[in-house]
C-alpha cells in the first residue's frame, strides 16, 4: 500500500515537470508593465518627441520645448522650459547645430542628466550655400542638420534613443529594444512605400522648390532635386530682389513645384505663383509635426504626407 502511494506521488511530479518544462524553457517576454514613476524624457522638437514615445511607450513621459505646428527658428527659452529641463532624466535633442540655443539653455537650467544627441554616428550632408537658413537662430555650421528626412537617418536615431533609454531605465531594456525593432520594421516599408512612389516619375522632372534647406536629406535618398528658396523661411515682408531671385531660379533650373512649409512665411510663394507657370504643390511638414488633427501628427505620417504632396504635383506638371 506504501509502495503505491510513493509510485502514485513519483508519477504525479514527474509529469508536473513535463508540463512545466516548456514553460521554464520560454525566454521572458518583455516587460509592458510601466513602472509606477516613468522616465522623464525632454525632446527639444516634436519629430524627435515621437521617436522618443514610439520605442518608450508608456515607460516614458515626453515632454517637448517646440511643439507641434510650432517654428522652431523662431523658439525663445522661457523659465518654464528650464524647469522641464531641471525634472528631466534624459534629454533628447538633434544635434549638428539645429539647437543653437540647447547647450546654454541646459546648462543654465542646471541639468546634470544625459543629453542624447540622436544624429550621432550620422555622416551629414554639407550646408547648402544661400538663403534658405540664414536669419533664423539657427547654428548649423557647416552641417545640414535636417537629417530625419532620409528615413534611413530616422532609423539611426531610432537606435540611438532605444540604447540611451536601455541604459537610463535598465529594467525596460526588453520592452525598449521590441518596441524599437518593431518601429524600424515599420519604417522600413516606409522607405520602400516612398521609393515606389518615385519610382514612375523621370528623373529630369523631379525637381522642386521648398521653402528653405530642410529637405536635402529627402532630395539624396529619393533622388529629387531639391532647392531651398530664399526669402520664404522667415516672417519678414519678401522683397522684389527675393522675387526676381526665385523667379530666375524657376525658370533656370526648369523647376516643376513649388511648395511652402507648415511653419514658413506663404507670401512669396503665393506672389510668385502668379508670375510662373510652376505648380504651388501644398504644403510640406519639415521642422514641425501637425497636431493630432492635421495630416502629419507623427514621423511616419509626416514622411507619407510630404510624399504624396511631391509625387503628386510632380505627376500633374509632367502632364
Amino acid at each position: 500500500m506504501e509502495t503505491s502511494v510513493i509510485r502514485r506521488s513519483i508519477l504525479a511530479a514527474a509529469a508536473l515537470l513535463v508540463f512545466a518544462g516548456p514553460v521554464l524553457a520560454q525566454e521572458p517576454a518583455p516587460a509592458t508593465t510601466p513602472p509606477a514613476e516613468p522616465l522623464r524624457v525632454v525632446a527639444s522638437f516634436s519629430i524627435l518627441g515621437d521617436l522618443v514615445k514610439q520605442v518608450g511607450g508608456p515607460r516614458v513621459a515626453v515632454e517637448l520645448l517646440v511643439g507641434a505646428d510650432a517654428d522652431m527658428h523662431a523658439f525663445q527659452p522661457s523659465p518654464a522650459d528650464s524647469r522641464k529641463l531641471a525634472g528631466a532624466r534624459l534629454v533628447v535633442i538633434n544635434g549638428l547645430g539645429f539647437e543653437g540655443w540647447a547647450e546654454r539653455m541646459i546648462k543654465a537650467s542646471g541639468y546634470a542628466g544625459s543629453v542624447v544627441v540622436v544624429t550621432r554616428g550620422l555622416k551629414p550632408l554639407a550646408r547648402a550655400g544661400g538663403g534658405g537658413d540664414h536669419g533664423h537662430g539657427h547654428d548649423h555650421g557647416g552641417d545640414d542638420p535636417h537629417a530625419w528626412q532620409s528615413v534611413a537617418n530616422a532609423k539611426l536615431y531610432v537606435a540611438n534613443i532605444r540604447d540611451a533609454l536601455a541604459a537610463a531605465d535598465p529594467s525596460g531594456e526588453a520592452a525598449y529594444r521590441a518596441a524599437a525593432e518593431t518601429y524600424l520594421q515599420r519604417l522600413d516599408q516606409l522607405d520602400r512605400d516612398i521609393v515606389a512612389a518615385f519610382a514612375s516619375i523621370p528623373k529630369e522632372r523631379r525637381r522642386v522648390i521648398t521653402a528653405h534647406q530642410a529637405f536635402r536629406y529627402f532630395g539624396a535618398a529619393y533622388g529629387i532635386t531639391v532647392r531651398g528658396a530664399k526669402g520664404i523661411g522667415d516672417e519678414a515682408e519678401p522683397t522684389a530682389r527675393d522675387i526676381a531671385e526665385l523667379i530666375r531660379q524657376i525658370k533656370k533650373e526648369r523647376i516643376r513645384a513649388v511648395f511652402v512649409e507648415s511653419t514658413a512665411n506663404r507670401r512669396l510663394i503665393e506672389r510668385i505663383a502668379k508670375e510662373t507657370d510652376a505648380r504651388v504643390g501644398g504644403v510640406l511638414y519639415a521642422d514641425a509635426l501637425s497636431g493630432p488633427g492635421g495630416p502629419a501628427p507623427g514621423y511616419v505620417e509626416m514622411m507619407r504626407h510630404n510624399t504624396e504632396a511631391i509625387a503628386a504635383a510632380l505627376r500633374v506638371t509632367g502632364d
